[in-house]
């Protein structure tokens, strides 16, 4: 089949960014069909948890290695096989008529979403020159944020005037547009010529260690048992700690931790780490706010909620001009800022503020958020070298993956500390005032890694220049 050997950046992105809101709205539109499901399978509503957590389960245990499959059978032939997984997964769980069924396909599905996302991002990085790597990487962060917004009140619909079903029928036309798409446009990318051999203990310590960790902290933020959830927070320290002393002493491990050493992807690393956790924490207390503290419709804060959408969809636009006029430093320096006191701005939401008034300071949110990933996402791989950039984007990934499960832990464990310390069954005003603030204080300490970007950083992807 004939292939444009430059294909447009745009084209790119965009597949990317279509199998990317594939699965983030897929996750989404679920949670709000699990009680519907559950009388359907005759089990009780809590019983479906498993449906989500063993979806987690399998990006805990398959991120990591996606990097070295990838280097294995190629980018575009991975990226490919896991659309079509994803949506064989989603075929099955739509006929499943019993919850073991429907955590067998979940599982699949899950094994096909976590090759999705960091393929999807090392194809962007493998095939978009880099001066139109900023943008390419705005257009495939939409999603990002469209997904977990779109997926409540579209699965509150489906759940209202269709049958449950439907959640995962949308997905198959999407997935084989999608898979015809990669098979027609993506050029095919040279496999590493001698790959590494396969790191199992590592990947092993770090099936252990994520998976644990992951589920602990969805416990915790499902309001689950605390001892429990504590429990698998330790064995997955534990395992983590485990694989830290094995990558020293292994010459080429599965999450190659030396490339810490580069001060672009360290940086990066670390303050979008600390910016997740907001990002995480925000879509699990706002609908709560608007619904429990306000006594707001799931339609009307559906519609709120969708501002953040909105905002960063306006901004990938502009994400490029700004940075090619202020540069990277300088740009996440200062918008981190706003960013992180924009979410400190909703600790003073209360029910009698006007509409337009909150739906605009989440537009403001969801343009500096978006603003600030696109740039962490694009100046974190500026220094790594080509043979090194699977390993290097298996890492990321991992740790945002990790990074926004803590900030739904941090938000819902800061509400049950307030529910404890006033006594009181459900979370008052004051309580998600609080966690807004704290989590916003998480944020603002990537201030001081900001600082430590040299102040060239990025020129040559931003085309920023000194004067």
């Amino acid at each position: 089949m004939p292939q444009p050997a430059f294909p447009d950046y745009r084209v790119t992105s965009l597949i990317v960014a279509c199998a990317i809101f594939m699965e983030q709205l897929d996750a989404t539109v679920l949670a709000t069909a699990l009680p519907t499901m559950a009388r359907d399978f005759h089990v009780t509503a809590p019983a479906m948890s498993i449906a989500m957590t063993i979806y987690l389960l399998a990006l805990a245990i398959l991120i990591p290695v996606s990097g070295a499959v990838a280097d294995r059978y190629g980018s575009k032939r991975v990226y490919g096989a896991a659309i079509g997984v994803f949506v064989l997964g989603s075929i099955l769980c739509s006929l499943a008529h019993s919850l073991p069924m429907m955590v067998a396909a979940r599982l699949l599905q899950g094994a096909g979403g976590a090759m999705m996302a960091p393929i999807g991002r090392l194809i962007l990085l493998s095939t978009v020159e880099r001066r139109h790597l900023v943008s390419a990487m705005s257009w495939s962060l939409v999603p990002a944020f469209l997904g977990p917004m779109i997926g409540p009140p579209l699965g509150g619909f489906i759940v209202t005037y269709l049958d449950w079903r439907w959640i995962f029928y949308i997905n198959v036309p999407i997935g084989l547009l999608g898979f015809w798409l990669v098979r027609r446009f993506i050029p095919e990318i040279p496999r590493a010529a001698q790959p590494a051999r396969f790191d199992l203990r590592g990947f092993a310590l770090c099936g252990i260690g994520l998976g644990c960790l992951l589920f602990g902290f969805e416990q915790i933020g499902q309001n689950t048992d605390l001892g429990h959830a504590l429990t698998l927070l330790a064995v997955g320290s534990a395992a983590c700690l485990g694989y830290l002393w094995h990558a020293k002493h292994r010459a080429a491990p599965l999450l190659d931790l030396s490339l810490l050493k580069i001060d672009s992807f360290r940086l990066s690393v670390i303050s979008g780490s600390l910016m997740r956790v907001t990002q995480g924490a925000q879509p699990f207390l706002l609908p709560l706010m608007f619904q429990i503290g306000f006594g707001l419709s799931a339609v009307r804060s559906g519609q709120l909620i969708l501002a953040t959408s909105l905002g960063a969809v306006l901004t990938r636009t502009m994400t490029p001009r700004i940075l090619r006029r202020v540069g990277f430093r300088r740009g996440m320096l200062f918008n981190g800022i706003l960013a992180s006191l924009g979410y400190a701005v909703c600790a003073l939401f209360r029910p009698d503020w006007p509409f337009a008034v909150m739906f605009g300071l989440l537009m403001c949110c969801g343009a500096f958020m978006s603003f600030q990933f696109a740039a962490y996402n694009t100046v974190a791989y500026e220094a790594v070298p080509a043979a090194r950039m699977s390993s290097a984007n298996g890492f990321y990934t991992t740790l945002q993956q990790l990074m926004l499960s803590v900030g739904v832990c941090s938000g819902a464990l800061i509400l049950k500390l307030g529910m404890a310390a006033g006594h009181h069954a459900e979370p008052q005003l004051r309580d998600f005032s609080l966690a807004f603030v704290i989590v916003t204080a998480i944020s603002l300490s990537s201030t001081h890694w900001h600082f430590g970007f040299a102040h060239d950083a990025g020129h040559e992807l931003s085309g920023h220049r000194k004067r």
